[in-house]
C-alpha cells in the first residue's frame, strides 16, 4: 500500500490528491494516528460528476453526496476510514491538516492557496489509513505567494477580500446580488480566478457556477 497507489485510484475517480500527512494520537485536534490523504476536485472531476446519479437526481447537496460515496469507496478499497469537511459539529480540522501537509499556504487575502490549484481549492474529503506510509516531498519549499505580484489583493470589486481587512461576507453577498456580480456567480470568484496558480485547477465555468450557487443561493 502506498500514497501513490491511492493517488492513482483517486485520479481515476475524478479527484486530486492535494496533500498527505502523518497524524499523531498525541495532537490535541486529532483523535487517531496514521496517514491522512487530502482529496479535492481534479481536472476530470466535472465530466465524472455530471454523469453521476447525484448530479442527475436533482436532490440537494449533490457534490457532498457524490464525495461521500466516492471517497467512502476509496477508503474501503484501501482498508481505511474517511473524513469530510461537512461532518460536524465538531468539524474535522481540515485547515490545520492542509497546512501541516506542506502543500497549502496562507494567502495574502486570508484564504488558503495550494501549490497546484492556487485559490481554486475544493477539498472534498480525506482518507485515513492506519499505517504510517512514506510521504512524497511537497513540491514547494515555501509559499508561492512569496514571489507573486499578488493580484488577488486588489481583485475584489468591493474589497471584500483584501490583504488588510478580514473577509467582509456581507459586502461579498451584496455584490453578488447586483448585475456586476453576475460574472462571479457564473464563472467563480474573481479573486480566486486571478491567482496565477488557479489555472492548474482546470475548472470549467459550470463547476464554479455550481459552487457559487451553493455559497450564495
Amino acid at each position: 500500500m502506498s500514497v501513490a497507489a491511492l493517488q492513482t485510484a483517486a485520479q481515476h475517480a475524478g479527484l486530486l490528491t492535494m496533500g498527505a500527512l502523518h497524524l499523531s494520537a498525541e495532537a490535541q485536534t486529532e483523535t487517531t494516528s496514521g496517514t491522512l490523504v487530502l482529496l479535492g476536485t481534479g481536472r476530470d472531476f466535472w465530466p465524472t460528476f455530471t454523469a453521476a446519479p447525484e448530479y442527475l437526481d436533482g436532490k440537494p447537496h449533490p457534490i457532498d453526496r457524490w464525495s461521500k460515496r466516492v471517497i467512502g469507496a476509496l477508503a474501503k478499497a484501501f482498508d481505511g476510514d474517511c473524513q469530510f469537511p461537512s461532518d460536524g459539529p465538531p468539524y474535522p480540522p481540515f485547515i490545520a491538516w492542509a497546512l501541516k501537509s506542506g502543500r497549502f499556504f496562507q494567502s495574502p487575502v486570508g484564504m488558503l492557496v495550494h501549490d497546484t490549484v492556487g485559490l481554486m481549492i475544493s477539498m472534498r474529503g480525506a482518507v485515513l489509513i492506519e499505517d504510517t506510509l512514506t510521504l512524497p516531498s511537497p513540491p514547494l519549499s515555501r509559499s508561492p505567494c512569496d514571489t507573486c505580484a499578488a493580484p488577488c489583493t486588489s481583485a475584489c470589486p468591493v474589497g471584500a477580500l483584501s490583504a488588510t481587512n478580514a473577509y467582509d461576507v456581507a459586502a461579498c453577498h451584496a455584490f453578488l446580488d447586483t448585475p456586476d456580480g453576475a460574472a462571479c456567480m457564473s464563472h467563480g470568484c474573481h479573486v480566486r480566478r486571478i491567482c496565477p496558480l488557479s489555472n492548474g485547477a482546470h475548472r470549467p465555468a459550470a463547476q464554479s457556477a455550481l459552487h457559487m450557487k451553493a455559497f450564495h443561493p
